[in-house]
């Protein structure tokens, strides 16, 4: 993990996300589908590798650029809204508005599921 060190990388490698998959698999016992963006780490063939070897995990990759199917671009929307107008007083205030802005959608499940409904995904599994 990225601890800003000199030297050391400064995000998750392959071998990071799969020991973050491993450990999550072992606590959901469960399949795990994975949907994912094309990060150069996503897409290595070390990462397809580490993938193909996990008969539980199934990924799907987005198109190379998806904000439409991505929910998360309905939250920075939304979350740009609520800070429009406003002047920061440095960047530990703005540090501060954005965690309150981010714990208020939190607190919203409609909202969230507003989110996921733009991208025409649903969060409620398709029967069997």
């Amino acid at each position: 993990m990225h601890r800003n060190r000199k030297g050391e990388r400064g995000s998750f490698s392959e071998d990071d996300y799969i020991a973050f998959l491993d450990q999550a698999h072992q606590r959901l016992r469960a399949p795990i589908v994975l949907i994912w963006d094309n990060l150069n780490t996503h897409v290595s063939v070390r990462m397809r590798e580490l993938i193909t070897a996990r008969r539980w995990l199934t990924v799907i990759r987005l198109p190379a650029y998806a904000p439409d199917l991505n929910p998360a671009e309905g939250v920075w929307r939304w979350m740009k809204r609520g800070l429009t107008n406003t002047a920061a007083r440095g960047v530990d205030h703005l540090a501060d508005l954005v965690k309150r802005r981010l714990r208020a959608c939190q607190q919203q499940t409609d909202l969230l599921a507003g989110f996921f409904a733009g991208t025409g995904m649903t969060l409620d599994p398709e029967p069997p």
